[in-house]
């Protein structure tokens, strides 16, 4: 099996302090030392993170254009938490920062799931999974 030891998501962003300012909002921190004014390393979690690039530093990196996430998906990040009540105090703070709900939320009894839009149209979800209440079936 394949381990990897960390995850960095690479995002393109409009305007990278206008998404440092969402994202401070609803509790991320990042790291200075990979923040300038092309990007910024947000920290997710302990080897979890989501490097938001100008959109003009992220095409260095790519042959294709960039999708336009409010147009198209091109991937949804989940992130588990710890709680439902977690999920939606992320959720609302997400709302209150100028993110908007995209669909309407999923509620398993064992897996609860809301989610939201970035200010560019990334799409995030966010649950929580109580596994010892999973059905067998």
């Amino acid at each position: 099996m394949t381990k990897v030891n960390q995850i960095f998501v690479n995002l393109p962003v409009k305007d990278l302090n206008k998404s440092i300012e969402f994202f401070t909002k609803i509790g991320f921190t990042f790291n200075a030392q990979f923040t300038d004014e092309n990007a910024t390393c947000m920290i997710i979690g302990e080897n979890i993170f989501a490097m938001l690039l100008t959109e003009k530093y992220f095409s260095t990196f790519i042959t294709k254009e960039i999708a336009d996430a409010k147009k198209t998906t091109e991937l949804i990040t989940a992130l588990s938490v710890n709680s439902r009540d977690e999920v939606d105090a992320l959720l609302e703070k997400a709302f209150a920062a100028g993110g908007r709900q995209y669909k309407e939320p999923i509620d398993y009894g064992w897996m609860y799931n809301r989610n939201f839009e970035d200010l560019d149209g990334h799409q995030w979800e966010i649950f929580y999974m109580d596994m010892s209440a999973m059905p067998t079936e």
